[in-house]
Parts: structure tokens; sequence; C-alpha cells
């Protein structure tokens, strides 16, 4: 289809495509089982100023917004959502500065994001703080001019990686949800640590680490928004955030096509190509056209909230969901296409399947979004009575 992108939009998507085509599908199966993190191609994304596309033009990006970051997320994801997934938690991390830090928060971290020379990640999750984010048990305490961190977060993507971390923490526990505050830590501060580094299933190019504060000390002028923003600043950046998880979905079920259907050419059984057959023929249409489905809802909440909408939940969680959900179908499909050749890590698609399941999980489960999006409406049938 065409989705009648701007000249600016299909030079990203090209500059995207040509680094995945020429720095990433060479590596991706070296960086999958060295669980290497891919150095090299996110300074090649930095040099590109794919690291700032959604950052304003005043502090050194692009200043394009959430669908040219889709267009390059998806680019990169047909070749490997261990890459992907590193160039996406930059941004991730970077949002709750982008969106509700001060003047002079922006000035300062900004221009060194959009340039590469700093990573970022985002840290939310706790052993019991996941699905359910009121858990988070990680505190900071105002002790004069700084805010005292105690606490570990888990499974936290470019941890260890990246320079600068935007951190939920509670300030006041007694306030429940409202007692949570967001707080800019960076790379070397006293008190924090890194735990292990995770060894995961897929996305393995991806650095997942614990994150471990300890009598940390901030400036307090490190505090995002005001005390008791926390919630509201993590629910917002995730709300900006999980259409890039949906692009995700869609790249690498993309490129479980594209892989299926070359080796399908190519194998005979009976005396002719697998594609003369109508049962594979049948499943790749389904895997096309599910796809397609995927990349017009994601393209499509990626204009509304380029729009300016305010509320965005729904239509944020419902292109997670579906396009993550495809994702894993397709690349489940692409594998059955190949038959035994799709099991063997000689061929990529075994790898797009192990990697597409983390995205029914990270940036909240699937069954979570479906509670968002079910919730809304609710709320919105109640109000029209």
């Amino acid at each position: 289809m065409d989705y009648l992108l701007t000249e600016e939009q299909i030079m990203i998507r090209d500059l995207a495509r040509q680094i995945a085509v020429e720095k990433i599908v060479p590596v991706r199966a070296e960086l999958d089982e060295q669980n290497k993190f891919p150095s090299d191609i996110m300074k090649a994304l930095a040099q590109a100023d794919l690291l700032g596309i959604y950052i304003p033009e005043e502090y050194g990006g692009l200043g394009k917004k959430s669908l040219e970051l889709c267009i390059a997320v998806e680019e990169l994801s047909k070749a490997c959502v261990g890459v992907s997934t590193s160039y996406a938690a930059n941004a991730l991390g970077t949002y709750p500065i982008l969106l509700h830090g001060s003047d002079e928060q922006k000035k300062k971290y900004l221009p060194n994001i959009a340039a590469g020379k700093k990573l970022v990640a985002f840290g939310l999750t706790e052993a019991n703080a996941g699905s359910d984010a009121s858990g988070v048990q990680t505190t900071a305490k105002l002790d004069g001019n700084e805010y005292v961190l105690n606490g570990t977060k888990q499974w936290i993507t470019n941890g260890g990686e990246a320079d600068i971390y935007t951190i939920i923490a509670i300030t006041d526990r007694s306030k429940g949800p409202r007692g949570a505050s967001a707080f800019i830590v960076e790379k070397g501060t006293s008190g924090f640590t890194f735990g292990k580094k995770e060894n995961k299933m897929g996305i393995r190019a991806s650095s997942t680490t614990e994150l471990i504060f300890n009598n940390c000390r901030i400036p307090k002028e490190n505090l995002i928004a005001k005390e008791g923003m926390g919630f509201i600043v993590a629910m917002k950046t995730l709300d900006s955030s999980r259409t890039g998880v949906g692009a995700q979905g869609v790249g690498v079920a993309q490129g479980a096509i594209d892989e299926a259907i070359k080796f399908a050419k190519q194998r005979v059984q009976f005396g002719q190509p697998v594609t003369s057959f109508q049962a594979v023929q049948h499943m790749l249409a389904d895997m096309q056209t599910q796809t397609e489905a995927a990349r017009a809802l994601v393209y499509s909440v990626a204009r509304f909230i380029d729009s300016g909408a305010k509320d965005v939940s729904r239509a944020s969680a419902m292109a997670k969901l579906f396009a993550t959900d495809v994702a894993m179908k397709v690349t489940t499909d692409a594998v059955q296409v190949m038959g035994g050749s799709g099991y063997m890590k000689e061929y990529p698609v075994e790898k797009m399947m192990r990697d597409a399941k983390i995205l029914q999980i990270y940036e909240g489960t699937n069954q979570i979004q479906r509670n968002v999006v079910a919730l809304d409406m609710i709320k919105e049938a109640t109000r029209q009575k």
C-alpha cells in the first residue's frame, strides 16, 4: 500500500533500510549468539542523524515525530529486533525529558542525545512492579539539595550501556500512585551500579540489566516535572512509545515474510517449488494481509499521536497489541513455511520468532493492553449514557 509518505519520511525509511542491510544483516547472527550490544551500529545510526528523529531542531534533532520514528524502527526490525530494541529504548528513555522536562533539562541533555553522544534508558520495572506499575519500591528522599535514591530496577533495556537514565521512584508512599516521581540519573553517579546482564531467549543484541541504587545522591534539579508526577510521566511516555513496539512487530513480521517467500520459491518438493502449493500460498497471503493491517494501524495511530490528540492511550494500546500479536503469528508461520530449515540457525526466521515473543511482553503485556482498551471503552460508554 502507498501510505503517502513525504519525501523526508521516504528518506528516513531508505536510510534506515540501508543501515539495516549493510550494517545489521551481516552481523545479526553474531550479535545474537554472543549476546553483544551493537555499539558500532548505534554509532552508524547516530552519524546518519537517526537518533535525533523525534527531537526538536532547537536541540539538534530532526524535529520529526512518532510516525518518522516508527518508520525507522520498522526498517531496523526487519533485520534485527535486538538492534531495533536498543534503538527504540533510547527514545523510550528520552521521552520523559522531552515531554515533561524543564527547559534547563532539555538544553542540558537533548543535544547530546540527538547527536548520539549519550544513550538513554528508562527505569520503571522492578521485581514487584511489572504489569502493576504501582508496585514500585525504589525510593527517593529529599535531603537538602539532593535526592537520595535506594532500590533496584529490573530488566532495563540499554542498562549498563546508557549514559542517562530516567527513573521512577517513590517520594511519598502515603500518597499511593501520586507519591511517585521521575528523575534523571547519570551513569557514574556514586551509589549507582549495575547488576547482572540477563541471558535472554531473544533480542540478545540488546543489553538488559538490573539498576542498583544504594544511597545514590542526585541534585534536586534532576527531578522531572514535580514531585508526585512520576506515574503520569511514565504513562504518557508509554502512550508515546508503544507505537514504536508496534512498528517493531510490523518490521519483524515483514522480515520473516520476505525470508519465507524467498526460501519457498527455491525449495522444490514433488518436482515443483513449494510456492506452487495452495496451502503455502494461503499461509503467505494471510501473513501479508495481517502484516499490512498491522502497519496501517500503527501508522494511523502514530499520525493520531502526532496530531496532538490528548488521549491516545486506547489507540496506542491497540496498535501495540495487534501488531505484536501479528508478529508472533507471522514469524511462527514463517518457520512453518520453511519447515526444518526454518528451525535451523542457518536461517534467520528462528531468531525472528524468538525475538518476536518479547514484543507481546515488554512496555506492558498484551493482556494489560486489552485491559486499557476495554476499560476506556467502558468509560466512554458510561459517559454517553
